[in-house]
């Protein structure tokens, strides 16, 4: 009786506490990595913009700032809920890059617009870039020389800027691309070249185009004998406010029209 009593009854068996959280071996391990990130950012900006921290003062802001964020992260990666700690820790790592990339952005503009022009100069392919207003810059190329694209009567043509030459002289070739018949020319006009006694003829273009530069009118001489390219000389850059050489560039600037 007592047995089947017993063995006819469930017996109520206390509930056991579930076990406690195992302990995040990796934690300290990714906020030595975080640290060492922050710092590594922190040096490769000092050196990469060393005018910004000059000053004893100017460290002291890093410094703080670097407190702070490392205040924020270590209050989130307490938070308990939805998100996980790494979680936290990456929408946190993500607002502090996107404010430090801001404020850089605005700090150094001037800075950044010249990166941009010289990354734009490089890729050009021998067009012209426009820095400023009426300004011009024209990169050199492979050769060490300043090589420009312009447009001739809406043709496009390549100019070799050269300042030993007193005119604007057209090849042959591109003579005919612009509708001309060089063998229909009057060639009165002597010069002096390097390889002895030149010959061309006066040639009066509608408009010459290069960049935002315009001139209408324009007065040129196609070159007798065979060129490889045609020449830019000093009477197009002599109606410039001024053309200056610096590195591997060349800037044109010029009056408004």
């Amino acid at each position: 009786m007592i047995c089947d009593a017993l063995c006819g009854e469930t017996m109520d068996t206390p509930e056991q506490p579930p076990p406690p959280p195992a302990p995040e071996r990796g934690r300290p391990v990714l906020w030595l990595l975080f640290v060492a990130a922050i710092i590594g950012i922190v040096i490769a900006m000092a050196r990469a913009f060393p005018e910004a921290v000059r000053t004893p003062d100017d460290w002291s802001y890093v410094i703080y700032g670097l407190g702070m964020v490392v205040l924020v992260t270590s209050g989130l990666s307490r938070i308990r809920g939805r998100l996980q700690v790494m979680q936290h820790l990456r929408y946190a790592a993500i607002w502090a890059a996107i404010v430090a990339v801001l404020a850089l952005g605005f700090a150094y503009a001037d800075e950044l617009e010249g990166v941009s022009n010289r990354v734009r100069i490089a890729f050009s392919g021998g067009a012209p870039v426009a820095t400023a207003e009426r300004e011009l810059v024209i990169p050199r190329d492979e050769t060490g020389s300043f090589v420009v694209a312009a447009q001739v009567n809406g043709q496009r043509v390549r100019f070799l800027v050269d300042t030993g030459a007193t005119e604007t002289v057209l090849s042959p070739d591109d003579a005919r691309r612009l509708g001309l018949d060089p063998d229909a020319l009057r060639y009165d006009r002597q010069s002096e070249t390097a390889n002895g006694l030149g010959f061309g003829a006066s040639h009066v273009v509608e408009r010459l185009e290069i960049g935002a530069i315009r001139f209408d009118a324009f007065p040129m001489v196609v070159n007798k004998a065979p060129m490889s390219t045609s020449l830019l000389g000093m009477s197009f850059l002599d109606r410039l406010e001024s053309y200056e050489v610096r590195g591997r560039t060349l800037t044109l600037k010029w009056r408004a029209l």
